[in-house]
């Protein structure tokens, strides 16, 4: 399957969440099989040979491939949550989004030392839920960390880039143009 098979079956819809912004609907991707297959596909190649040990998926479009994808590497999975949704202790990170303010939770006993992170979501936008899940993660010392993204939107500012030493891949760049 190519890319602009992938593309194809992703939905845009404008002025999503507010006015300005465009959205990038995966859900319209993963209602086909055969895409969502080929998604989990490249992303368990981009990593077979890492030692994945976690996959921590961002809420709430990145559980659905980071769920799939750590089965398929044989990793546990961990969710990342809004603040209130997880029922044990957890740590917390505040981050600046496109559109406002926002924070995340992670359950205390969710990653080691030992563990080996694949942190993983829908899409990298302005790159604040993804910058602030990195500091979520590193505060348990795994021995490595990587970020994946189904879509990486091109044109859209930076303005909290994930840590240089960070590898990040994405299987699609897109412009919100």
């Amino acid at each position: 399957m190519t890319d602009s098979e992938l593309i194809s079956h992703i939905r845009r819809v404008p002025d999503y969440p507010v006015k300005g912004i465009m959205f990038f609907d995966v859900t319209t991707l993963f209602k086909h099989p055969e895409c969502f297959e080929e998604v989990v596909k490249r992303i368990c190649n981009l990593y077979a040979d890492k030692g994945i040990t976690k996959v921590v998926g961002i809420e709430s479009r990145g559980f659905i491939a980071a769920a799939a994808v750590a089965a398929r590497l044989g990793a546990g999975f961990v969710p990342i949550r809004k603040p209130g949704k997880l029922p044990a202790d957890t740590v917390r990170e505040v981050y600046s989004k496109e559109y406002g303010t926002d924070m995340i939770e992670i359950h205390t006993d969710a990653i080691t030392p030992e563990d080996v992170v694949l942190i993983h979501d829908d899409i990298l936008a302005t790159g604040g839920t993804a910058s602030a899940s990195v500091s979520l993660v590193k505060k348990f010392n795994p021995k490595a960390v990587f970020v994946n993204f189904i879509i990486d939107i091109t044109d859209v500012p930076r303005t909290k880039p994930i840590p240089e030493d960070i590898p990040v891949s994405s299987l699609l760049q897109l412009s919100e143009k």
